[in-house]
């Protein structure tokens, strides 16, 4: 459930945050960490996806801290939705994946930090507030096995910077598909559609539909 947990009165600025995980001694933990340091603010906690879209959509926090699975649902796939929802969150994975590659991928998605739930308390401090100022974090274990995929992570290259969700958005554009026949094929509102569309338009630097068209065919897309 979204538990709103918004204050007030603080003339000074705050990182927001939402605590998005099923376990509920999880996110008790998590509270009570962050809310010792005045540099944070919790607005909202959930334990499935729909309630995190929910808080995410109606909060718009600086960080959510996200785990990997919620209510034996993935959350990985989910980051670029999130993001499109609300374009300057900053997303936090804290997980018990160990496995680089499932932090590849959650860089991949969108996300801007990779920590594990075995982490010190001081680090999930530093890891939080790190991503909230717009730096990307990772768990240093996995820094180094991580270090040789750099060009494929984003911000590395314009082709890198597309989600995979953008991706598909590209793909059903360039087909001739309208952003109302996306977001049912999606499973996505109209407004994430066109969200997504922005953001491709910037990263690509396409400003026309056959911009777009092209696009599609040079990464294979369309027959």
């Amino acid at each position: 459930m979204d538990v709103d947990r918004t204050t007030g009165g603080d003339v000074s600025p705050r990182l927001s945050v939402v605590l998005a995980d099923d376990h509920l001694v999880v996110r008790a933990g998590m509270r009570l960490l962050l809310a010792q340091d005045p540099a944070f603010e919790i607005v909202a906690e959930s334990a499935t996806l729909p309630e995190t879209f929910a808080a995410v959509e109606r909060h718009h926090p600086s960080v959510l801290v996200l785990d990997l699975t919620l209510a034996r649902q993935s959350s990985l796939r989910s980051i670029p939705d999130l993001l499109a929802a609300s374009p300057r969150t900053r997303i936090l994975v804290l997980t018990m994946q160990e496995d680089p590659a499932f932090a590849r991928e959650a860089l991949r998605a969108g996300a801007t930090g990779y920590l594990l739930k075995e982490a010190a308390a001081e680090e999930l401090l530093g890891a939080a507030r790190q991503v909230g100022e717009g730096d990307t974090y990772v768990q240093p274990s996995l820094g180094a096995r991580l270090a040789v995929t750099g060009p494929d992570l984003p911000g590395t290259g314009t082709d890198g910077a597309l989600t995979a969700r953008e991706v598909e958005v590209l793909s059903l554009l360039a087909q001739g598909h309208t952003n109302q026949e996306i977001a049912r094929q999606a499973h996505v509102s109209v407004r994430t559609v066109e969200t997504h569309r922005a953001r491709i338009r910037e990263k690509l630097g396409a400003e026309t539909k056959a911009d777009l068209v092209s696009a599609a065919r040079e990464r294979g897309l369309l027959a």
